[in-house]
Parts: structure tokens; sequence; C-alpha cells
């Protein structure tokens, strides 16, 4: 039900999941948001890949269910694109007039899209420059360590700075026509007025970045395919995905210990990867089946830092295996790197008393509390 009477326009954001739906609706309190209702309903099967006919009836009476159910009080929603459905990359294009850059993107754009550009949507973002960021991390490693020492890796660093800052750097992002026509017409049969499709990843950065100028990087555990991000002054410039997510780990446990998938998912969430457990083989089954998504990791670290010369800050994890016993803690140590559960909700304004309930659903809702905040903050 509704947390607040609504005084103000509200926005309602919409995360069509793999394995479910999860909305949450924000009022615009002078700029501020504020929490006026969220939902979540769960389904089996992909609900996202899947185009026939029956499925898109399927996610459509969900849709009108979970609205319902919530007492949704707006029409104006705001839907986010699978990460593994849309691409994205980052150019580098040489000093030109900022009237050239819009075709300068799309013929360069011909060269890394796999499919035609006549099938897809194309959209652009001009990035900052990284000299800031550069002189930032520089200024944080000299006050640690000797001048002296560092004086010839400052200086390789201030030249990458300055060649950097002599090109424009683009990210473009491309989805297919035909999966936003899909979403166009689930959202209309549904009763609702899409105003924006963007990126999950765009929405996880809203929701869970907020102040620091250094990157950070997001692990989006879902219930079928984990998406990874990293996050350079708001914007999500480096983007992968792998279809390893909850259900995966489930499975192997199942298989494992030959039992059923309910059981298996109490296992999971009981245990997670708790070394004092290790005798009941459960640790060693999720290791294993979250090597992919370390290895994925790993290589979006070391990609980016080969690219940037910059060290990523931290790691955020959300999704629906975030709070997996003891995950955070693994993950920090096999990545040497901080890493912490996400938290949607510190932007927003709540009733206290709702307080528990929202730090255990968080982690679920941080893809729909970002597409929520697009048209407030």
């Amino acid at each position: 039900m509704p947390f607040f009477n609504k005084k103000t326009k509200s926005y309602l954001g919409v995360d069509l999941g793999t394995a479910g739906i999860k909305i949450v609706e924000l009022a615009n309190a002078k700029g501020h948001a504020r929490l006026i209702t969220y939902g979540i309903v769960e389904s089996s099967g992909d609900i996202v890949r899947s185009n026939a006919p029956e499925t898109i009836n399927r996610v459509v009476e969900l849709l009108k269910e979970i609205t319902e159910k919530s007492r949704v009080t707006t029409n104006l929603a705001v839907a986010a694109l699978p990460a593994f459905s849309v691409f994205s990359s980052i150019l580098s294009l040489p000093p030109m007039p900022k009237s050239d850059l819009a075709q300068a993107v799309k013929w360069e754009a011909k060269k890394f899209v796999p499919m035609p550009l006549e099938e897809m949507i194309l959209d652009w973002k001009l990035l900052r420059n990284l000299n800031d960021t550069y002189q930032e991390q520089n200024d944080k490693e000299q006050s640690k360590t000797d001048i002296n020492e560092n004086k010839e890796n400052n200086l390789q660093k201030t030249e990458k700075s300055q060649e950097i800052k002599q090109n424009y750097r683009v990210l473009i992002t491309a989805a297919p026509k035909n999966l936003v026509a899909r979403y166009l017409e689930i959202f209309k049969a549904a009763g609702l007025k899409l105003i924006s499709l963007e990126t999950e990843s765009f929405a996880l950065a809203r929701s869970l970045f907020f102040g620091s100028k250094l990157p950070i990087m997001i692990i989006d555990i879902g219930s079928l395919t984990t998406a990874i991000s990293i996050v350079e002054d708001g914007v999500p410039i480096l983007n992968r995905s792998l279809d390893v997510g909850g259900a995966t780990l489930t499975q192997a446990i199942a298989t494992s210990l030959n039992i059923d998938r309910r059981r298996a998912e109490q296992f999971k969430r009981d245990i997670g990867i708790a070394q004092t457990n290790a005798a009941s083989g459960i640790p060693k089954v999720i290791e294993r089946t979250l090597n992919p998504v370390i290895n994925e990791v790993k290589y979006s670290l070391n990609l980016y830092q080969s690219q940037t010369a910059i060290s990523v800050e931290k790691a955020i994890l959300v999704g629906g295996s975030a709070f997996l016993p003891n995950l955070t803690d693994y993950l920090s140590q096999v990545l040497n790197l901080n890493v912490f559960v996400g938290d949607p909700w510190f932007r927003v304004a709540y009733p206290e008393d709702l307080k528990l309930v929202l730090d255990e659903v968080g982690s679920r809702l941080a893809v729909a509390t970002g597409l929520a905040m697009r048209d407030i903050d």
C-alpha cells in the first residue's frame, strides 16, 4: 500500500527481470525522492528473453497484478533494458567541432556494434575528460608513498592523461529496435505510459553511486545472469554480463546434494560460503559455481585499469544473492577490493518503521529505485 499521500508528481520504476518483476514508486518532493510504494512478483522461466506471444501476455498480466496489489498511484513508468541485450562501448574520437560529433559517432559505431545500425537504436553520451581524476588519484598515491620513488610512474600517468585530454571519450549504447518495440507493447497493454527506457547499469549507478569521483564497480547477481559495471563519475563506462546467477547456485547445490530446489535455496541462504561448513560440500560447490563470476570481475578490473591507469575504489554488490552469508567477505578476499552490499534507499525518504524490511529487499530493488529516480534527481 502507498506510504505517503500523493501530493507531488511520482514515477514508477519497473525492473523486468528474467525471473520476475520489481517495481518502486517514488514521489518528487522538491527534488528529493520519497517512497510511495514498492512490490516484487516472481515468475518461473525467462520472461525477458522470450518474445513468444504467451510470454508477452504473461508479463502484461504480472505487471497488472503487481501494480494493483502494490496500489501504484501513477501511470508514468520508467523501465530498463537488461544488460545482456544492450551493447555499449567507449569510443575515442580526435578533436573536432562538437557539431560534427553526432555524425562521427554514427560512423565509428558501425565498427563496433555487432548488428546493422538500421536494426538498432543508438544513443551516445560525451564523457568528461579523465585528467582531473588522474590528478586526484596521483595526489592520493603521493600522500602515501615517497614522491621520488614514484616520480617515473607519475610522469607516465601524466603523459597518458594529457594524451586522453586531446581526444573525446564517447559512451555509445545500442539496443535492438524489436526489443524496444516489445517493451512499448507490454507497457501499453498494462495501462502504463512508458516515458523513458534506459539500461540497468545507468539505473544502478543512479541509485547506488553518489559523491565519489573515483570509479566503483557494481556487481548485480540476478536470478539467471550477473551484470558487472564500472561506474566513473556516475556513468557506467564498462559493462559486461554472463549467464550465472542465483538460480545457478541453487541448481548446483541441488545437484550436488541430490535435494530439491526449494531445500537447496534454503541451504544457500543459510550457509552461503561459510568455511566452517566446508565438510558439507556446499561451500566448494558455491565457490566453483562463482568462479566464472570471479574471473569476469577480475578481467573487467584489469581491462579498466590497463586502459585508464586508475584503480577502482570499491565494489558494490546487489541482486537477489547479495546477502548470501559471507559473500562480501569472500569477494573482498579473492578480489583484494573492498566489497559492500548496496543500499538504494540512502537518498530516499521512507517511514522509519519500514527500515528493517526495506533493508532486506533493497538489493533486489536497486534497479527499480534508480529508474524511479530518473526524473527526480
